[in-house]
């Protein structure tokens, strides 16, 4: 395995030596600039919530309750660890919706969470008459978080690892695009395979120097202890008031009080006093102040207790209030993770394990897309976005988590090339990995401020009256942000084969559907690849996954003649979709596309501009997807406009996939679901070998889950990760849904279980209920899917 270097020596980086040493690496040295815990895990709160709001988050989570006490036994060192019990609090009805959704899901996974009405809340000190419920979560506890640290270290040393203190990092060095060791204050150099970089707050500069983008943003973040109260419940359960963003927990007969706030104070983890351990910063009760109030009004035992000590300290946060975790996308070698959102303590347990596994297997262990660094667009790590994003990611944490909700802070990081043409057609503008894309195209200015809502959208009326005008006439889309790569090369076919599978061996002009496999058979990457030359080929996959997908393919073109070009910003695409798409792109083109079949593309000339067209669809119409040189992108827009054509927004693209029953990477399908599972073998290739296969055939006979897609009756607003239940069981989760645009079906796929064997029509004769915040719904599966099941309109 080789030499790792970990940098930084909190929690995260003393977590991750540790489980190295358990997968038995013999070679992982520790540095830490000054002594362990001095950057920010000293004064952390110590709260332990397994409960999460996602599956993969909560199983990372749930980890921390099986390996805090067993670490105690390991090393015979005390974590403080303690099983509490906790509440989450809910002032408005609205948040009781999203805790029956996550206390559903946290049943399913083994915990034990509880719908409370407030009378039901065991704890006579809070004042709970504005309240609408709780969530009472047995699992919830506390630990020591310099303790847990101290027994991270003596559990790794034991193991093998060599913790150095005192040890200042000022270059991770590389030889090409691989890291190859470190470079200290004092100029000694420590070679290295791998590097894994948990510095917390202070990772950005390490990483920046490889081009490695980091959006980060180190803030204040404070809490004050009480003096001793009397009469506290031991233990004092861990109390999180929602609505408020406080938490409030026990500490030895006081109370420790904190919050997540709006606004929050940058810190620059550079400046004058970036370096010094332990560092407290000057008390300030102007910020601090609503969260004392607010925790007088829920515990006015408070009104009599004193401050012993008002704790003001650096934390570290992310744009999207998620942690980077996981390989750099553009660095072998270099591992991540830092940015744990103020949940590092009880974050190490599961992301230190995940990150080992990954590092000792060359794969992470698990789908982890909803931290992995490679999510992030490096245009996200600027200083002013962060800075501006700090206005909300922290106190996102608590903050009301709508359905459909959308940032305000630090918009416009990327524009569409034809941004300023959607947005006089009347767009609605929401962010996708920072791309600004129109949700929906409003009329007046009604239908430009809609309230969220945990029910019906009030935007679906617009999603109707969007869809319906592909009935007979063509919409447009805004495809421009979705991941283009130019592949080509003498090795290009051959890579492709390798990665893809599906056959690539497909005549010039040709455009097909297919998957990109790991080892295990599961899907990396669902994309669109067209030949377009014989060793020239372009891949598009979704504008989420950008970053990660030009990762995965520099590192799979290892070892073939190909070069990989990210083309994204080249090309504006214009989506032109519906019955009337043939003749309104006639109108204005020179060439024909009467005889343009189903699956291929060709260049054309549209308002004589150079174009390429290419005949797919993701809404289940005829239609055409139309990339174009971005400095001429305007004119093609504006005569389509002219042609009649209407704009299409985002929400409406999605209520119409689901109701063709097409997938979507990171929702229902990713790195742990296989084409067999996703119900896509129809694009496998068995005759060729690629990547995944030998996996795959031996699932062929032995499959034991598949995705659905559901019709539930009831109306109720499916997300994702809704449990679905059958004879009193829970058999899988909802992966997505929505309400059919041209079928008004409320719809969802669901992950089930299935019987060896059990064809299609057989899991449509089973009964099945899902539950959506804390109501049952009957469902069933589809045998075909409810729009066009013969796709005649898509290929007529």
């Amino acid at each position: 395995m080789g030499r790792t270097i970990i940098i930084g020596g909190g929690v995260i980086g003393l977590s991750v030596a540790y489980h190295l040493a358990k997968r038995g690496a013999d070679d992982v040295i520790l540095l830490e600039r000054n002594q362990l815990t001095s950057g920010t895990s000293w004064h952390a709160a110590g709260i332990v919530g397994p409960l999460r709001a996602t599956p993969n988050m909560t199983r990372l989570a749930m980890y921390a309750t099986e390996l805090f006490p067993r670490l105690e036994g390991e090393t015979g060192m005390s974590t403080g660890y303690r099983r509490t019990g906790g509440y989450w609090l809910a002032r408005r009805p609205e948040r009781m919706d999203e805790l029956h959704r996550i206390a559903a899901l946290g049943r399913h996974l083994g915990l034990h969470p509880a719908v409370l009405a407030p009378d039901q809340v065991d704890l006579p000190l809070l004042n709970l008459e504005n309240h609408a419920g709780a969530m009472h979560v047995l699992e919830d506890a506390n630990v020591n978080p310099v303790d847990l640290c101290m027994a991270y270290a003596r559990a790794a040393r034991a193991g093998g690892v060599t913790i150095r203190e005192g040890v200042e990092v000022t270059e991770i060095l590389s030889s090409g695009p691989e890291a190859s060791g470190v470079r200290l204050a004092d100029g000694t150099i420590i070679d290295a395979d791998r590097v894994v970089l948990c510095a917390g707050a202070w990772s950005k500069p390490l990483a920046e120097k490889l081009g490695v983008a980091l959006p980060l943003q180190a803030v204040e973040h404070m809490y004050v202890v009480t003096d001793p109260i009397p009469d506290l419940p031991d233990p004092m359960p861990v109390i999180r008031d929602m609505d408020t963003g406080i938490y409030i927990k026990g500490d030895a007969g006081k109370l420790v009080i904190g919050g997540f706030e709006p606004d929050a104070k940058c810190w620059d983890a550079f400046g004058p006093e970036g370096d010094r351990p332990f560092l407290e910063l000057p008390e300030d009760w102007e910020q601090f102040s609503p969260f004392m109030e607010a925790a007088l009004a829920l515990c006015p035992a408070l009104h009599n207790a004193g401050i012993q000590h008002f704790m003001n300290g650096p934390e570290s946060f992310t744009h999207d209030t998620r942690p980077l975790v996981g390989a750099a996308p553009n660095v072998d070698g270099l591992f991540v993770a830092a940015g744990m959102n103020s949940v590092g303590v009880m974050s190490s347990a599961g992301i230190g394990r995940a990150l080992a596994d990954w590092i000792t297997d060359g794969a992470a262990p698990m789908d982890v897309w909803e931290v992995d660094i490679a999510r992030a667009d490096p245009m996200a790590a600027t200083t002013d976005h962060m800075q501006n994003r700090m206005q909300e990611a922290v106190s996102d944490l608590m903050a009301m988590h709508w359905p459909f909700k959308q940032p305000k802070a630090g918009r416009d990081l990327r524009r569409s090339p034809l941004h300023d043409r959607w947005a006089p057609a009347g767009a609605v503008f929401g962010v996708t990995a920072g791309w600004e894309r129109g949700l929906w195209y409003a009329q007046n200015e009604q239908e430009r401020d809609f309230p969220y809502s945990v029910g019906v959208q009030p935007w679906y009326p617009i999603v109707t009256r969007e869809a319906a005008q592909m009935r007979a006439g063509a919409a447009l889309i805004d495809l421009s942000p979705f991941g283009k790569f130019d592949i080509a090369g003498s090795g290009a076919l051959a890579f492709l084969n390798h990665i893809a599978c599906g056959q690539m061996d497909m005549p010039v002009g040709r455009t097909a559907y297919t998957q990109l496999l790991n080892s295990r058979s599961g899907i990396e990457a669902d994309v669109t690849v067209s030949r377009l030359a014989p060793d020239y080929f372009r891949l598009t996959s979704g504008a989420a996954t950008r970053w990660r997908d030009q990762a995965l393919l520099r590192r799979a073109s290892n070892g073939f003649e190909v070069t990989v070009t990210d083309v994204t910003e080249r090309e504006a695409v214009i989506g032109v979709m519906g019955a009337g798409s043939r003749a309104t792109l006639a109108e204005i083109a020179s060439d024909g596309f009467a005889e343009f079949p189903f699956g291929t593309c060709r260049d054309v000339h549209i308002a004589n501009i150079p174009c390429r067209a290419t005949r797919l669809s993701f809404v289940g119409e005829l239609g055409w997807e139309i990339s174009i040189p971005v400095a001429r992108a305007a004119t093609v827009f504006d005569r389509l406009r002219q042609a009649g054509a209407q704009p299409m927004g985002h929400y409406a693209v999605d209520a119409c996939r689901i109701e063709k029953g097409f997938v979507h990477w990171g929702h229902d399908v990713g790195p742990d679901v296989t084409p067999l599972e996703a119900g896509v073998a129809f694009t496998i290739d068995w005759d060729k070998e690629f990547c995944g296969k030998a996996a795959l055939l031996a699932q062929r006979n032995t499959l034991s889950r598949r995705l659905h897609l559901f019709d539930v009756e009831g109306s109720p607003l499916l997300l994702h990760d809704e449990p679905i239940w059958e004879g009193g069981r829970v058999v899988g989760l909802t992966t997505s849904g929505a309400r059919g645009a041209r079928t008004g079906k409320d719809l969802c796929f669901g992950l089930i279980s299935i019987s060896p064997g059990e064809t299609r029509r057989d899991t449509a004769n089973r009964v099945f209920e899902i539950e959506v915040a804390g109501r049952y719904h009957q469902a069933w599966v589809l045998p075909e899917v409810p729009f066009d099941p013969k796709g005649e309109r898509m290929r007529a």
